[in-house]
């Protein structure tokens, strides 16, 4: 059965200006990845550098599998309003560089819920109304299951350097109607969206199971460990992080010297697939409290000779290839260099190639490919009958690299 596949392209979302920082969905207090539970609660939170408290409002938008507006009435799936003022905001506290912190809780007394799941954008508008920034975010409905099992490439080339994902959609519940049509995923590695894996058909099915065990459509490459810095001591030198600077407004953390990894053996190491966690370990409220600093990041890539734009790239900065976080060369240190301000913690980040664009290079990655990666997948799947207005979310499934199978 012949099957259409394609990588997603990057979504266009609106990246915040330069004093909007720090935007993270939190979940018991924990940053994550904005995939919930339809009936789940979770906040949206981000710092405004001038500090001023300025009035900022929120849209929210039900979109397709393609992330395009739907054309469900608001009333539908929106119970309550949006379109109301951010009143959740504290200024900063004992902090060099000053911002006010805003908390955005869905639900709350405005918006009461939302009622249906699928695809979503959340638009933060200033008081004349005008886009600040979006994010997207994923409601789903737990009703079918979603088995996973992550293995080695088939492909004798690149068998050390990817993964491929084979898994099942199972019902009890559902019967699908025209499942080539009406049922659609989403691949992720890491939870990016913008390395995702879409318009995958089921290779076949066995009664109400729809198998996807396909051999190059649904293979990621496996890149490298994520690198992290610490500063939850501002004015200490943590780990990876080789001097301090307190000759600027705010303070400086000077990182160690990156190597490209590419043509390094695989060395494990602990990472949070990029994530990061705000962190001040003297004060009570890392909120609000948690400083700013210039955290200057150097690597040494030597043999990259691609005519492409190296990026600093986390759940940070949602994984931006923006020019704020793009690379600077010096030819007489021969070293790539930049300098980003980030809220004081735990960061992981790593280095991604692009072109002009915005198209990843995944397979000349500067860290490299290695099966041994530990990485989280998740499918994300989508319905809709043929009487359905809307792109259903109705399960999602997760496995980790770590029980790569041959």
């Amino acid at each position: 059965m012949c099957s259409s596949v394609a990588f997603a392209q990057v979504e266009i979302e609106i990246p915040p200006p330069y004093n909007i920082k720090t935007i993270s969905f939190v979940q018991n207090d924990q940053n994550v990845v904005p995939i919930f539970m339809l009936g789940e609660g979770f906040q949206l939170q981000f710092d405004d550098l001038f500090g001023n408290e300025a009035n900022y409002y929120y849209e929210i938008i039900h979109c397709d599998y393609n992330w395009n507006p739907s054309p469900i009435p608001k009333i539908e799936y929106l119970e309550g309003f949006d379109n109301q003022r951010i009143i959740d905001y504290v200024n900063s506290f004992n902090a060099l560089q000053i911002y006010s912190h805003y908390k955005l809780a869905i639900p709350n007394q405005f918006t009461i819920s939302l009622k249906l799941s699928g695809n979503y954008k959340i638009k933060i508008l200033d008081e004349n109304r005008e886009v600040v920034f979006t994010r997207k975010f994923i409601m789903y409905e737990n009703i079918v299951k979603v088995p996973i099992q992550v293995k080695r490439s088939r492909t004798l080339s690149n068998i050390d350097m990817k993964h491929n994902v084979d898994f099942t959609i199972i019902s009890n519940s559902i019967i699908f109607q025209n499942p080539l049509k009406n049922v659609r995923v989403l691949l992720l590695q890491n939870d990016q969206f913008n390395s995702a894996i879409k318009n995958i058909q089921p290779q076949y099915t066995i009664g109400n199971e729809l198998i996807y065990r396909y051999d190059g459509q649904t293979q990621f490459w496996a890149g490298n460990e994520f690198l992290y810095f610490e500063n939850k001591d501002i004015r200490a030198a943590a780990n990876n992080v080789s001097r301090l600077d307190s000759n600027t407004p705010v303070y400086g953390s000077h990182l160690f010297t990156n190597e490209a990894r590419r043509n390094f053996p695989y060395s494990f190491t602990q990472d949070l697939n990029g994530n990061f966690s705000v962190q001040n370990i003297n004060a009570a409220n890392s909120e609000i409290e948690a400083d700013y600093a210039w955290v200057y990041f150097t690597l040494s890539a030597p043999s990259f000779r691609l005519n492409k734009d190296i990026y600093v790239t986390g759940m940070f900065n949602n994984f931006s290839l923006t020019p704020n976080y793009k690379m600077d060369y010096d030819p007489k240190t021969a070293l790539y260099e930049k300098a980003i301000l980030i809220k004081q913690g735990f960061t992981s980040y790593q280095y991604t190639i692009a072109d002009e664009k915005g198209v990843i290079d995944y397979e000349n990655a500067i860290d490299g490919n290695f099966f041994q990666t530990e990485n989280y997948y998740t499918v994300i799947v989508y319905y809709r009958e043929g009487v359905d207005r809307y792109d259903r979310v109705v399960g999602r499934g997760k496995a980790n690299s770590v029980n790569t199978i041959n």
